[in-house]
């Protein structure tokens, strides 16, 4: 049964042994009864009391100078530096390791120097062509200076804040609502970083900015869906001018090759005309002397040169008949087709290319002339041997 309980009041602990009911202990009675013990064992007498009394409170006040001491030692880590408060103003600037400081005399603030961080802003903004765009930008900074971090503004994270807020504001503000969505971002970060660092430079923060990302820039939602079709159909543009810029530079490089060799054979043949021509001009005047003495043989044997070749180059054959004004015309193209036809095919073995001939005249009497007449070799001429 617990003794508060009803019929277990004889329970209740604070109850002396007499059986006299007491509340609980007073702080006093017992500080007094504990110095009496400490008193008793020192002798029991008055000034041996007095005297252990007074080696107790030098051992109480060593006991809390020890505790003071112990209680000074702190610790800075790597990336952080320590600003040490005197009295509540700024003392010093300590670096990491091991320290100690009085207490209740000195306060430190550990600042973190070597962590990136990190702060967005984002919201609605009007662009300079009156039209409403959400933006969203993060900024990441490093602390360089412990003391002006600490002390140069009341909150240094809510003005870095605002100052980002309004730099990104001022900088949509003065765009277009077309660069700031599509081609336009790039330019658009310089500027918000650029605008950021001029407010923050006379506050003097103590802090470098390292860099800004531009993390999404969006056009109301009840116009996004056209806005979408538009990035997207830039996109393919921007696209399309690169493949256009690959193919020109896939392409040059030939057509100059090919320039230099047009050129080239354009002065080859320059060069081969020149040579012809001079060769000519060589040969006249070695010929020249050689007509000067036989005019007529010479005549007749140019006349004979010019003609073979001439006639070399056809496979067409004029004969005539001797002693009639009769011409015949072989077809020799003809009858080399022929002839390989018929090597071909075995059943037109037995016939010869002649029978299939056509005779290009006839006589006066309408009679076409006979090929075993006499035949004279084109060459010399219809008339005369």
């Amino acid at each position: 049964m617990a003794w508060n309980e009803p019929g277990g009041k004889n329970n209740d602990p604070w109850k002396n042994r007499g059986g006299r009911d007491q509340g609980p202990p007073d702080l006093d009675d017992v500080f007094k009864n504990l110095f009496g013990k400490f008193g008793k064992m020192g002798g029991g007498s008055g000034g041996s009391g007095k005297s252990f009394g007074t080696v107790g409170a030098g051992i109480l006040i060593g006991l809390l100078v020890v505790i003071w001491v112990v209680s000074g030692f702190y610790t800075i880590r790597e990336s952080e530096r320590g600003v040490v408060l005197r009295f509540g103003e700024y003392y010093k600037q300590v670096d990491p390791g091991l320290r100690w400081k009085p207490t209740f005399i000195d306060s430190v603030i550990p600042v973190d120097v070597t962590s990136i961080r990190d702060q967005a802003s984002s919201g609605s903004m009007l662009t300079e062509d009156e039209n409403v765009v959400r933006v969203q930008m993060e900024m990441q900074y490093r602390v360089v200076d412990p003391y002006r971090w600490t002390f140069a503004v009341t909150s240094p994270e809510m003005s870095l804040s605002q100052a980002l807020d309004s730099a990104i504001r001022y900088v949509v503000g003065h765009s277009q609502m077309d660069d700031v969505l599509t081609d336009g971002r790039e330019v658009t970060r310089q500027r918000v970083w650029e605008e950021l660092q001029s407010i923050l430079e006379p506050y003097d923060l103590g802090v470098t900015i390292t860099d800004m990302n531009f993390r999404d820039a969006r056009p109301p939602e009840e116009v996004k869906d056209a806005f979408d079709d538009a990035i997207a159909a830039q996109e393919d543009e921007q696209r399309f001018i690169r493949e256009a810029e690959a193919y020109a530079r896939e392409i040059e490089p030939r057509a100059r090759g090919q320039v230099n060799r047009m050129n080239e054979e354009a002065q080859a043949y320059k060069e081969r005309v020149i040579l012809e021509a001079q060769g000519e001009v060589a040969r006249f005047a070695e010929l020249l002397p050689q007509y000067e003495a036989a005019p007529t043989v010479t005549r007749e044997r140019i006349y004979l040169e010019t003609m073979e070749e001439v006639l070399s180059k056809t496979s067409k054959v004029l004969v005539d008949t001797k002693g009639g004004n009769n011409m015949m015309y072989l077809p020799l193209d003809k009858m080399m087709e022929q002839r390989s036809s018929s090597t071909s095919s075995p059943a037109r073995s037995s016939t010869t290319p002649y029978q299939s001939l056509p005779m290009s005249s006839s006589d006066n009497s309408g009679r076409p002339s006979t090929v075993n007449s006499g035949i004279r070799d084109s060459r010399f001429g219809s008339g005369g041997e």
